[in-house]
Parts: structure tokens; sequence; C-alpha cells
């Protein structure tokens, strides 16, 4: 069975990549989870738009990591707004690695990609917390998030 993939799928390949697997691992384990479409001819030029985001996102070496990790100082504490919260500060949900980067990018940050930010743990209560930002092997960022209730 000849696919697309979508994402990165471990020892296969990554986004945009045209793989042929086994007609069962595509049918019941890449498409059902939206990892892989059939390759087809539309398929194929969508390929370029999924490369092209993904473009956007990836870290070429660590000279680019290191220049993003600036940006990422200069744009200090990161406010983010959770959806609601209970008495205490405790919110109904938890502020996720998504929430994050849309903060950040935002507040005048660099585009990231939500896999790159590691949150110790659920983030389930307002007020201050770090985050950290792994862009590199050999460069991490800490940043500061300031969560606030709607």
């Amino acid at each position: 069975m000849k696919l697309i993939l979508t994402a990165d799928v471990a020892n296969l390949g990554g986004p945009g990549d045209n793989v042929e697997v086994k007609d069962g691992y595509g049918r019941n384990f890449l498409l059902p989870r939206g990892l892989a479409i059939v390759a087809t001819r539309g398929a194929m030029k969508q390929v370029a738009t999924i490369r092209r985001t993904q473009e956007g996102k990836r870290i070429r070496d660590r000279d680019h990591a290191n220049e993003i990790a600036g940006q990422l100082q200069q744009v200090g504490t990161v406010t983010v707004t959770a959806k609601s919260a209970g008495q205490g500060g405790k919110l109904f949900g938890s502020v996720t690695p998504a929430d994050i980067v849309g903060a950040v990018r935002s507040s005048g940050g660099p585009n990231l990609d939500k896999r790159l930010v590691d949150t110790r743990g659920h983030i389930k209560s307002t007020g201050a917390h770090q985050v950290t930002v792994r862009l590199h092997p050999d460069v991490a960022v800490e940043l500061s998030l300031d969560v606030q209730g709607a």
C-alpha cells in the first residue's frame, strides 16, 4: 500500500514522505490515526503544502536554534489566558503546549512546534510557571509563563 505520511512516524519517515507499507499496517494503524493518507494524484499535490508548513517550524541547526532562543528571551514572560478557572485559581482544564505556542506567537515570538515545549507535567493552576523549550539537543530555553483565568 502506497501512503503519504502526514506526521512523524518512528522508523518510517516524516511528513510528506512517500512510503510503501503492508496493507494491514496502513489500513489498521496509520490511516485511522491520521498519520498518513492514501497516495493519489491529489494527495501528491498536498505534499508540497505539508512540507512548506513543516519547513517553517523546523530548526535547521545549532546556530538557527540559538537565533530562535534569542528571540524567545526577548519575548520575556508570556501570558496565557485559560478558558475558565474555579476558586483558588484551579483551572477546569489544563494549559497545553499548543496554548503556549499560540501565546508565544501572539506576543511577537517565533513560530514553534508544540512538540518542543516541555511543561514538566500538567499546568492546572493560574499564576507563574516555568516551561522549557528544547530547540536543539544542545539548546534549551526556560520560558516564563503567566497563566490567567478568564
